[in-house]
């Protein structure tokens, strides 16, 4: 527009006004640029398989690298906390709930670790809770460990393929090696002495000090439970954390303690029969709805009396079978109240239905659906059902003093909940220990000895191996130091001091159940025998095998692909938020 009325093939560019041809210029650079907006090529490779937003690494530097860079990270994080003087962690989660604790189990959960690599570590330390129960932490350190060793043998040009392969042969060597380091076994688990023995050193790790007193708890809870056929169940051990007071104040109850209050008058039951329901003690209301025409008023008397008198006829046929006590595990009616208070009837209501069914364990009853007349063999029995006072904190305890009690429960006194927490943590690596070795009673030396002891035989089987295997086992080798160092840094001593004291040790033919000692003034070693400090032959087993499996893995990755994430990002939550997702 605005142009000299011309034929186009006589136009001339020095026809065509200067404004004019500027304007023109300003368009064809607009529509130029829609153009190229509309198709913008993609680079050439894996990124046009995928959507806008994925990532890809692949790779040496970019995956490889990478992963071992963030296991290690990972890795040296955890090894602070390893042993009885490790470092405590404070972790505050995404509910804003604090923890302060060394137990890895605990710290990995919370952490939420988002590293894909990173997260095949804390998958095996999973796999090593669930088998053993313990450990966790060794695989933790010893994978993050393999995955150093292995970056400098990369950058010597040996293949990810030779490594893995040479951490295997070093394994399979480990796993062959391990059978003839027991020092110890058990063969009698009833005998709270031998018990006591090799449950110190796993609580000694967790809670140092207190050690002598927790393993008197575990040792007693677990040994009065034991099954004379079967296998020990975990889940029979209860723990009960109740605040005040002071550890020393902790004890173990045969039977069940709830923080509860009775729900009526009675408040103590002796050699009492129980009965157990899942329903609510009260009128029974019908499933469906229905209309009752009433026409006079003494229908209607008549109405509500009938409802009464047939809850009592109900509770006065529980009471004529002898039951003492009645747990509901819904809530109980003030009608169904009074009769109970009028037959000496002690009513407990729990609203857990897992409680419910410990206690059915623990006093051997049968949990009845709907309130009916139970029979004598849906009873169950116990010995004392009273009301106590903790403290501040009213509990109802069901006590089961004979040999039949199926269920122990570890009252816990403390402080601050955060202390209880981390109690109940050592307990619970305690009872998981006993568990396994009911199982196999085998022990290896601690303290650093078997790592070391296993590292000398390895780098001996090295020398032997004719390929570029014999680098790799001879890291393995290495890798395994990190225990008695970490052991050592973590007490205050110089790591490669104690490592070069008990090589020395270990190349004598009696030193082999030689470790660290840590509460010696000045870094020495120590005969673990003699000191009964045993590990558990399980946990060492396992936790060789997980490490290897994730640090092989994780050596195997040579791309990490990363889709774009679904959705846009979350919206800012509102001060004080239960949003939890």
């Amino acid at each position: 527009s605005g142009c000299p009325e011309t034929s186009r093939s006589n136009l001339r560019l020095s026809d065509i006004p200067t404004d004019c041809l500027a304007s023109t210029a300003v368009r064809f650079v607009k529509y130029l640029r829609i153009k190229m907006a509309l198709s913008v090529p993609k680079a050439p490779g894996v990124a046009q398989m995928l959507k806008d937003g994925a990532r890809m690494y692949s790779g040496l530097e970019e995956a490889v690298y990478r992963n071992i860079t963030a296991c290690k990270e990972f890795a040296q994080t955890m090894r602070s906390a390893y042993g009885p003087n490790g470092m405590n962690k404070m972790i505050i989660n995404h509910i804003d709930k604090q923890f302060v604790t060394s137990d890895a189990g605990t710290i990995m959960r919370e952490l939420d670790v988002e590293h894909p690599a990173a997260k095949l570590m804390v998958m095996a330390s999973q796999m090593q809770d669930a088998e053993v129960g313990d450990g966790t932490n060794f695989v933790v350190v010893f994978a993050g460990a393999l995955l150093e060793a292995a970056e400098e043998l990369l950058r010597l040009g040996i293949t990810t393929a030779e490594i893995a392969d040479g951490y295997e042969k070093a394994l399979n060597k480990s796993l062959e090696i391990l059978p003839k380091m027991v020092c110890h076994k058990i063969e009698d688990y009833r005998d709270v002495d031998k018990v006591k023995e090799v449950l110190r050193t796993v609580i000694m790790s967790k809670q140092y000090g207190q050690e002598d007193f927790l393993n008197d708890l575990v040792s007693k809870a677990c040994v009065s439970i034991l099954p004379d056929e079967g296998t020990f169940n975990v889940d029979n051990i209860r723990i009960c954390k109740i605040l005040g007071s002071g550890l020393t104040k902790s004890e173990v109850v045969r039977g069940m303690v709830f923080k509860r209050f009775v729900e009526g008058d009675v408040s103590y039951a002796e050699k009492a029969k129980v009965v157990i329901f899942s329903c609510p003690v009260d009128i029974i209301q019908t499933e469906t709805k229905g209309t009752v025409l009433i026409k006079s008023a003494d229908e209607l008397m008549n109405f509500s009396s009938g409802e009464e008198s047939l809850l009592e006829t109900q509770i006065k046929a529980i009471a004529d079978t002898g039951v003492k006590v009645v747990v509901a595990g819904g809530k109980v009616g003030d009608m169904a109240l009074h009769f109970l208070n009028k037959y000496g009837l002690m009513a407990v209501r729990l609203n857990s239905k897992f409680d419910l069914r410990r206690l059915s364990r623990a006093v051997n009853a049968t949990v009845l659906p709907r309130i009916t007349t139970p029979s004598q063999e849906e009873l169950g029995y116990c010995d004392k059902v009273c009301i106590e006072e903790l403290g501040d904190t009213t509990i109802v305890a069901f006590r089961n003093e004979g040999k039949d009690s199926r269920i122990s429960t570890i009252v816990i006194r403390g402080a601050t909940d955060n202390f209880m927490d981390d109690i109940e943590r050592a307990l619970d690596d305690g009872i998981n220990t006993f568990k396994c070795l009911t199982r196999d009673g085998r022990f290896v030396p601690g303290a650093g000895a078997t790592e070391i002891e296993l590292a000398t035989q390895l780098a001996a089987y090295a020398d032997t191996l004719p390929g570029l295997d014999q680098y790799a086992v001879r890291k393995f080798a290495t890798a395994l130091e990190v225990f008695p160092k970490a052991l050592a840094e973590n007490s205050g001593s110089n790591g490669t001091d104690i490592v070069n004291q008990l090589y020395l040790a270990h190349n004598s033919e009696q030193g082999k159940n030689m470790g660290y000692d840590i509460e010696a003034e000045k870094a020495t070693t120590i005969d673990t025998v003699s000191a009964k400090l045993y590990d558990l032959y399980q946990a060492k087993f396992w936790g060789l095998k997980y490490a290897v499996g994730a640090a092989a893995t994780i050596l195997k990755v040579d791309q990490i692909i990363m889709a774009k994430r679904a959705g846009g990002p979350k919206p800012r939550q509102a001060a004080g938020s239960d949003d939890e997702s």
